[in-house]
């Protein structure tokens, strides 16, 4: 395999152009052409793929967001906007992709295989909810994100003792607001894979409220419902003085943490590697810290789990 593309799709991510920037330096460290496709799925239809070089990925590593840019394509939904897709490829004699982006770009990948494109995926989204591996680029940037908010959220919160319930992202899964929630000792933690008891997250407001505590954070993933009927439904029933604050999109921004750089670089040269192997329709990931890659299909048949004994541990040290 002498020529090769990579697309950024769906959600950008902190940490996708340090993988960008490994597929690129992986390929070329193994004589390869290196191509970009840019605006995503979007772009390939549109033919907007132009040759990378290694100064092309030059000084990325750091930068938030994609410098390919991502867009969402309802055509290429379509069997006619998948064949155009795959055109522009074999126009360019390309003849591998990487894709990076979560699992609606894994799917997009697995329609260009049906047309016999070599594809692989490296898992980029900040939900961290692409089932088969432990963590997905740009979770650990956006989780650090999220707990410094909290944290300046929590000195306003002490001055003028009040509760503030606090939204984050995470899509269905809610890996976001768990891990912060946890990392940061907030009262109580609300996600989509968890049972929660209003009575009960009242209980403990009051509870606290009575033994001297002068403020309390809630944490709430946007898979369960909204922020703010959330905060009005506890001024309602404590008349405690409650706010309500919705971070979003701040918590795709920002600089990539070490950890995500390390692991898009470690994801991004691993899927160089198995397009040179011609193991297409796989996705890389990481499980017990070791590189892994696996059928995409078989991974997309799996359900999505949080670690709930975090959730457990999180309630019983706000006790």
């Amino acid at each position: 395999m002498k020529r090769i593309a990579v697309l950024t799709s769906g959600g950008d991510a902190p940490g996708m152009n340090a993988a960008t920037r490994a597929i690129v330096r992986k390929g070329y460290y193994h004589n390869m052409e290196v191509y970009g496709v840019y605006h995503g799925y979007s772009g390939l239809i549109n033919g907007e793929i132009e040759k990378l070089g290694i100064g092309s990925v030059g000084d990325i590593i750091h930068r938030g967001g994609t410098v390919l840019y991502t867009a969402r394509s309802e055509e290429f939904k379509t069997p006619e906007g998948q064949q155009k897709a795959v055109e522009q490829l074999k126009k360019h004699g390309i003849e591998g992709l990487i894709v990076i982006g979560g699992d609606g770009s894994f799917r997009g990948a697995q329609k260009l295989m049906e047309h016999g494109i070599l594809t692989v995926g490296v898992p980029g989204t900040i939900d961290n909810d692409i089932p088969a591996t432990d963590f997905t680029i740009g979770f650990d940037t956006a989780i650090n994100t999220v707990i410094d908010a909290i944290d300046k959220i929590r000195d306003t919160a002490t001055s003028h003792e009040r509760t503030y319930i606090i939204e984050v992202m995470g899509r269905h899964a809610g890996d976001i607001a768990l891990w912060s929630g946890l990392a940061d000792g907030a009262e109580s933690i609300i996600i989509p894979e968890a049972f929660f008891d209003m009575d009960e997250i009242i209980d403990r407001l009051k509870r606290g409220h009575k033994r001297g505590k002068k403020h309390s954070i809630i944490i709430v993933a946007e898979g369960v419902g909204s922020g703010v009927e959330f905060g009005n439904s506890i001024k309602e029933k404590t008349g405690f003085d409650t706010r309500v604050t919705v971070l979003g999109h701040i918590q795709r921004g920002g600089s990539p943490t070490a950890f995500d750089r390390v692991l898009a670089s470690r994801l991004g040269a691993e899927a160089v590697d198995l397009l040179l192997k011609n193991e297409a329709g796989k996705m890389v990931g990481i499980k017990n810290n070791q590189i892994i890659s696996l059928d995409i299909n078989e991974a997309l048949s799996q359900k999505h789990h949080v670690d709930l004994s975090l959730h457990q541990l999180a309630s019983i040290l706000a006790i």
